[in-house]
């Protein structure tokens, strides 16, 4: 490939972005979940017959379905109560009633046939009642995207701004980051929404626990901490729903897959029949946590419950966790199944004894709407066989009408808000770039350094050569659930931008990487670069939604090229590894001839920029790994066992940094910089004074029955009568030796002294991101809440908080403190 200018480089991007067509539309159709759902409704397949069909067969049956089906009708944002006629005055139309009020008034005007018909996605019209259709599923995990039927680049919107994956931005640790590029979707999405290009209600996000580094689905979710995750979903739910004082929405955001979801098809095993087997021990401490956090902080609109049977009970069907959703954590929304979850409870895991048992177990247990047609079908015979009553769906449409209130969409006047006036120029914004830009650019991790050989000097390089298919694609870049992005970069031309010659070759074929055939012209290139960038790693042939990986080693022969090409060049060569799920580079690690390993996860538009930025000096990175990166010999770890913890007397290890006991090839939270940097303790408590009534019962000479004295000593959550007062902060210096200024995350961990079983290795607490200048100190303050980040659960499921000496970690800096009773 010939090089090019900067300036040509500008020109075609500049070309490419203004070329976004239907014909660039329909060249990208793939069979993805949404046009599968699409081909079961109306050929009425099974998954597994689905999977069946050849895949060519596929991809021109869902080509010919987004010609002949209408996509667009049921999204047009035409709304009821809108217009000056009769059904204008009904009285859910009337802005001044309560919410409750006026759902019930709407549900009380359905007939039964109408009901039923409001059960599903896509919501039919009632035309008599001024009611247009709607639909439900639209998705935008970091971008807007056509994964569902609502969001549509077929109208003055051409592409949206794709964010980096999920997995990379929260490498960022950075709440308020996450909250704006939330927000910046969100901008975009109610755009969309005003000119008839999506919907009002989206199915993100993903914030299931990264609990098995196989998972293909692990690169949608914030990683594998329950803290890290829950923050990620209150910060993006707020960004995104906007809001305001009065429960009014301008985007209704969903908490998915609840929950213990994370296994798409493993060794037999596929996510439609799986049935997570959870102990109430890791179910209150590790899966649930993000959910909660969710709904009582975040006050999502939407739960999504997932394929999966939890204990042997569909998620969907499970009525004790749906409730604790409402009643205990104050759920208000309305619980959405994923997409053909009803159907498959009676067809694929036999759980029920007819379709109709199906629409009974899932409309009593609180689910609210069927993604699919299920509900459509079968629930006007489950009444007529007794299944169920009217009532049962009159609670679900409150629910679903109370949620669409919320959004303003039944409001005869949209009381002129700024969200309203959003439109096609506010989508592909440079700010929303800049901020694209600066997410990628704090969530990238620099794994190696060997020597201080990064950054590259720029006036020292004369010729680059780029190697790895990943170079020179830009559809790799974005990840699972992404859509048409605005003005991508390739890595190949970020680094152009900087290295006018610079030199492409591929090495392998794709990324797959099943033959050598590229391997002697790459080597040729190489031997005669003055520097290479080898870009390896993953993509959806890999890891996706419905595939789980299932080895850790790169694709292929990848690790073959990286061994040939290091082997043969003027210097070492810089590895830069693309994917979400963790990758065994040991043999990289230890490579002399490897001088710099990056991890850039799945960057978006933008990554090929910012890597480039990285790469010669412009940006310090300061990323720290969402995840824990295990070597090979983890898959021998059975995928389908949910165990958190160790189980020594079956050599297993556990899982997650919390408690997993074996090697590790890159440890949870790691990350290097250009710069050198080191902590003090500022202030930390020394000690934790539970409560007075438990002091006074001490001095009558009793233990009183809240601590609990069966293995270590401990109380329970419950007990403590006030976890307000046993707040407290932690004061941190961070101290930069240099080489450059930068930014850097300070993660706070906290472990018990002892060595205790079912406790967690060490666990985080906090964390915040500062900007330090070289030879300068930065303060920074990070809140504790003992109950909630200190806490573990026993096997009952019962948080509970250890007395005794546990030790605050900054790395390798330690403070000791005591609770006591």
């Amino acid at each position: 490939m010939r090089n090019r200018s900067v300036d040509q480089t500008a020109a075609n991007r500049s070309e490419a972005a203004n070329n976004v067509n239907q014909a660039t539309i329909i060249s990208e159709i793939r069979p993805s979940n949404f046009m599968k759902h699409r081909l079961n409704n109306y050929l009425r397949l099974s998954h597994e017959m689905f999977d069946e069909i050849p895949k060519p067969v596929r991809s021109l049956l869902s080509l010919l379905l987004l010609l002949l089906i209408p996509l667009s009708s049921s999204t047009l944002p035409n709304r009821p109560c809108a217009s000056s006629g009769a059904a204008n005055a009904f009285p859910f139309c009337n802005s001044s009633l309560p919410l409750l009020t006026r759902a019930e008034s709407l549900v009380s005007l359905l007939t039964l046939d109408e009901k039923i018909k409001q059960l599903s996605n896509t919501a039919d019209a009632v035309p008599r009642l001024g009611l247009p259709a709607y639909e439900w599923w639209s998705e935008a995990l970091h971008g807007l995207c056509a994964n569902g039927p609502g969001v549509l680049f077929n109208g003055s919107i051409r592409a949206a701004t794709v964010f980096p994956q999920i997995i990379l931005t929260a490498a960022s640790f950075n709440r308020t980051l996450w909250r704006e590029v939330a927000r910046a979707i969100a901008e975009e999405a109610r755009a969309m929404h005003n000119v008839g290009q999506a919907g009002l209600t989206f199915w993100a996000p993903n914030i299931n626990i990264f609990r098995d580094p196989r998972w293909g689905r692990g690169q949608e979710t914030p990683g594998e901490d329950p803290l890290t995750v829950s923050t990620f979903a209150v910060e993006y739910v707020k960004g995104f729903q906007h809001e305001d004082d009065n429960g009014g929405l301008m985007l209704s955001a969903c908490c998915k897959h609840f929950t213990a979801y994370d296994l798409e098809k493993w060794n037999g095993s596929a996510r439609y029949t799986f049935n997570a087997k959870v102990t109430e021990q890791d179910m209150e401490d590790t899966f649930q946590p993000p959910f909660k956090s969710c709904i009582t902080e975040g006050h999502a609109s939407c739960l999504m419950c997932a394929y999966n049977q939890v204990n042997g009970v569909p998620s969907c069907a499970r009525e004790d966790l749906l409730n604790q959703a409402r009643d205990e954590w104050g759920f208000e929304g309305y619980i959405t199944s994923d997409c053909d979850a009803v159907a498959i409870i009676y067809e694929n895991q036999t759980y029920s004894s007819s379709p109709e048992e199906s629409i009974a177990d899932v409309l009593k247990a609180g689910m609210d709407l069927n993604c699919g047609t299920y509900l459509f079908r079968h629930t006007k015979s489950a009444i007529e066989k007794g299944k169920i009553e009217e009532e049962d769906i009159n609670r679900a449409l409150l629910n679903l009408f109370t949620v669409q209130l919320r959004l303003g969409r039944f409001n005869a006047e949209q009381n002129n808000q700024w969200f309203n006036r959003l439109g096609h120029t506010d989508v592909c914004t440079e700010n929303h770039r800049n901020l694209a830009l600066e997410a990628t650019r704090q969530g990238l991790v620099l794994l190696k350094n060997e020597n201080g050989f990064l950054p590259l000097k720029r006036q020292k390089v004369e010729s680059i050569a780029v190697i790895g298919p990943a170079g020179n694609d830009t559809d790799i870049l974005g990840g699972d659930y992404t859509g048409i992005p605005c003005r991508p970069v390739s890595i190949l031309e970020g680094i152009q931008d900087y290295i006018e010659n610079t030199i492409f070759v591929p090495g392998c074929q794709n990324v797959s990487c099943n033959s050598t055939s590229g391997f002697d012209l790459a080597t040729d290139v190489a031997r005669n670069s003055d520097y290479v960038i080898l870009v390896a790693g993953l993509s959806l042939t890999e890891e996706t939604e419905d595939l789980d990986r299932v080895s850790l080693l790169l694709p292929g022969k990848q690790m073959q090229l990286v061994n040939t090409i290091s082997s043969v060049t003027k210097r070492p060569i810089v590895l830069v590894l693309i994917g979400g799920g963790p990758i065994d580079v040991s043999f990289a690690k230890e490579n002399k001839d490897i001088g710099g390993i990056i991890w850039i996860g799945y960057p978006g538009e933008v990554g090929g920029q910012v890597l480039a930025e990285v790469l010669f000096g412009d940006y310090n990175p300061d990323g720290r790994l969402p995840i824990t990166w295990y070597p090979e010999s983890f898959t021998n770890i059975p995928m389908s066992d949910m165990n958190m913890r160790p189980d020594p007397s079956r050599s297993y290890p556990g899982r997650t940094y919390r408690f997993y006991t074996g090697e590790t090839v890159y440890k949870f939270g790691y990350g290097l910089s250009y710069s050198n940097f080191s902590y003090k303790f500022l202030s930390a408590p020394d000690k934790l004074i539970l409560s007075l009534p438990y002091i006074e019962m001490f001095h009558m000479g009793k233990i009183p029955d809240y601590v609990r004295t069966d293995g270590p000593d401990h109380v329970y959550i419950k007990d403590i009568s006030s976890c307000q007062d046993l707040k407290f902060s932690v004061r941190v210096s961070v101290f930069n030796h240099g080489g450059m200024n930068g930014a850097h995350t300070v993660l706070l961990f906290v472990r018990h002294r002892s060595n205790l079983t079912d406790y967690p290795v060490k666990q985080l607490i906090g964390f915040e991101r500062v900007h330090t200048s070289v030879g300068e100190t930065t303060k920074v303050e990070i809140f504790v809440d003992p109950c909630k980040h200190i806490s573990v659960a026993n096997k009952q499921g019962k948080r509970r908080l250890l007395l005794g000496a546990h030790v605050f970690m900054l790395e390798d800096l330690e403070h000791e403190f005591y609770i006591q009773a």
